[in-house]
């Protein structure tokens, strides 16, 4: 039995999930969010586990022989802080997080407290970027 991945795509809905998002503020981050991913990723927004809206999807296989799909682009607004999911392993996305606005970053994800501390257009190149890079990376078969 191999590794699963516990986050996979769902079938939830997107919009119920925003709309059981306790903060109104998050809330209408979390729609604006949508509508900035939707537009410049390309993809229809789903559930990915019960709590990251993701965009776009890719198969990858590691040399171990550990295989998978996970989205392209994503994010999620949790309690404490957004969480943006973009690629890692792409050196351009240190170079636009320069220009993002206020933000830390985890292993994986880029956090931010609100739409209002980041720039937008920073944001379409990021998700643009991880898209490509990603696309470029594991292409489809």
């Amino acid at each position: 039995m191999g590794y699963e991945l516990k986050t996979k795509e769902t079938e939830s809905s997107v919009i119920e999930f925003i709309e059981s998002v306790d903060s109104p503020k998050k809330r209408a981050d979390a729609y604006r969010l949508l509508e900035i991913f939707t537009e410049t990723a390309g993809f229809e927004a789903k559930m990915w586990g019960p709590s990251i809206i993701g965009f776009g999807s890719y198969h990858y296989k590691y040399p171990t022989g550990h295989e998978g799909d996970f989205m392209l682009v994503g994010f999620s607004p949790r309690k404490a802080k957004i969480s943006l999911y973009f690629a890692t392993g792409d050196s351009t996305r240190e170079e636009l997080l320069q220009k993002f606005g206020k933000h830390t970053t985890g292993k994986a994800c880029v956090y931010i407290n609100k739409v209002a501390d980041i720039d937008e257009d920073v944001l379409r190149k990021l998700i643009r970027q991880s898209v490509a890079y990603l696309q470029e990376t594991y292409p489809s078969k």
